[in-house]
């Protein structure tokens, strides 16, 4: 048959991928190396293979020849489609991780064809990053909204400021509650690949349930415009709030589409803009959002590719707890961790503030080893890959890289959930004490951990007054502090 084929991963699903032009037909291969190498999330692995082969459908209703197969591994996948085939040549859109970049691009046959799904790509941000005595996500997401006109009055950022957090970040309203969101609507595709998971039998975590989850680009744009419409307003004041039992809050829920391909960062962004300047929404929530799609999103991306050879042996802190049982759905008598766990369990997600405050908070207290969080995290999280998780819980979460990413580590004690949740109300635990059978967990190991690492945290100079309140502590608290914490440690461990 010959003629150029474009190999289609299972997170490159647009049809502006770049490996798609001028081809003759499109391979995508379902490896079950892959879906049954790891402890996936059974939502995780639904939603990937219904986006594919809603994808390989599409594809073949604009007229294009689709080879879609299953297969051990993704190299016999291609190695099958050569045979059947026998193409001139097989174009790659450059992988999203480092692994699969050298791996596949050193297959018999297959060019990567450079390019990305994001705005920045990591040859960009490596020139931006060149040369900087020091390395902001602010100064990123400044030099982006200047050179895409986004939110930008002429020479100026929209209201005069560029950050509007003052403005964000309140804690949850008493009064009212976040608008529901409505439920898909699951077709043939999505009854085959639920078939065919119960056939496979992967080894996976969390609930299956109806796709809850947009698998098409025209799902994902309705997401989208539902956001817009019902939500976008009050992103920005509740986008760190936290209430009891709602798994969504006011976020967008775009993260899996954006991380599939189904959705263009530039396309969300420029309609975000366009509700500010129709007065639709505040330019307050506009820019909080905004400032999480080109700014945070794509410094992660390019973050990633900048430090790819350390994050795999990032441990700073000399972490060595394994991950613990809980996470898996283990029983917890902390009403916060408790009810994210179990969103997770239902939903595969739970919002950032969740998995920085609650699920990377007690990872970094307790010394969780980096490799253990992070492969939680890429595998329990609808949105979790490599590139995605790396930077966030290892530089972020876990100040594993010994703060190359971030300036202090993002450590807090019960006094944070307290203030930005409702989960304390009613929970066994006192968020403001420090020792004592019923103080929060957090709180005793929160200042066990500012302890342990005082020397190390001594020369930075936004951890002074932190460690100045550790210094004023009576001894004999403190030493009730490490008992304590020791034995919860172990209690966890257990």
């Amino acid at each position: 048959m010959a003629g150029r084929t474009a190999w289609v991963l299972g997170d490159q699903l647009s049809h502006e991928n770049p490996a798609l032009e001028g081809v003759d037909r499109v391979l995508l291969v379902e490896s079950r190396a892959t879906l049954c190498g790891r402890r996936f999330h059974r939502q995780k692995l639904h939603l990937v293979l219904s986006a594919m082969r809603h994808f390989a459908a599409e594809l073949r209703g604009r007229g294009i020849e689709v080879d879609h197969r299953s297969a051990p591994t993704l190299r016999e996948g291609l190695e099958a489609h050569v045979r059947d085939h026998s193409p001139d040549s097989i174009g790659l859109l450059e992988p999203s991780s480092v692994g699969g970049r050298r791996r596949l691009g050193a297959l018999p046959g297959v060019e990567l064809v450079p390019g990305s799904l994001f705005v920045v790509h990591p040859d960009e941000f490596r020139d931006w990053a060149e040369g900087r005595r020091r390395m902001v996500m602010e100064d990123f997401y400044r030099w982006q909204r200047r050179r895409l006109g986004v939110l930008m009055d002429g020479s100026e950022p929209a209201g005069g400021r560029w950050n509007l957090d003052r403005e964000n970040g309140r804690p949850p309203p008493r009064d009212r509650r976040p608008p529901a969101v409505p439920e898909l609507v699951e077709d043939e595709i999505d009854v085959e690949v639920r078939r065919d998971l119960d056939r496979l039998a992967p080894p996976c975590f969390g609930e299956d349930a109806p796709r809850q989850w947009p698998a098409t680009a025209a799902e994902a744009d309705d997401a989208l415009e539902r956001f817009l419409a019902e939500r976008l307003a009050d992103f920005g004041p509740w986008q760190d709030a936290m209430l009891h039992g709602e798994r969504w809050m006011w976020h967008a829920r775009l993260s899996s589409s954006l991380n599939l391909g189904l959705l263009s960062p530039l396309d969300c962004v420029a309609r975000a803009e366009a509700a500010y300047r129709e007065g639709e929404a505040s330019l307050a929530s506009v820019e909080g959002f905004v400032r999480q799609l080109i700014g945070w999103r794509e410094w992660v991306w390019g973050t990633y590719w900048l430090w790819q050879e350390r994050w795999p042996h990032d441990n700073a802190l000399g972490a060595d707890v394994g991950l613990l049982e809980l996470f898996w759905g283990g029983a917890t008598d902390m009403n916060c961790v408790g009810d994210a766990i179990a969103g997770l369990r239902e939903t595969s997600y739970a919002h950032h503030i969740e998995r920085l405050m609650l699920f990377g908070n007690l990872m970094l207290l307790l010394g969780v080893r980096p490799e253990e969080a992070l492969e939680w995290f890429h595998v329990a999280f609808i949105d979790g890959y490599e590139w995605v998780m790396a930077p966030n819980v290892v530089g972020m979460a876990l100040h594993a890289d010994g703060g190359r990413m971030m300036t202090k580590p993002y450590a807090a004690s019960g006094r944070y959930v307290d203030r930005m949740s409702d989960h304390c109300r009613g929970c066994r635990y006192d968020p403001k004490k420090r020792t004592g059978e019923d103080a929060w967990p957090f709180t005793t190991l929160y200042w066990d951990f500012l302890a342990r690492h005082r020397d190390r945290f001594a020369q930075n100079r936004r951890m002074g007054p932190i460690l100045g309140n550790l210094d004023r502590m009576e001894p004999d608290e403190l030493d009730e502090i490490r008992a304590r914490a020791r034995g919860l440690r172990a209690d966890f461990s257990a």
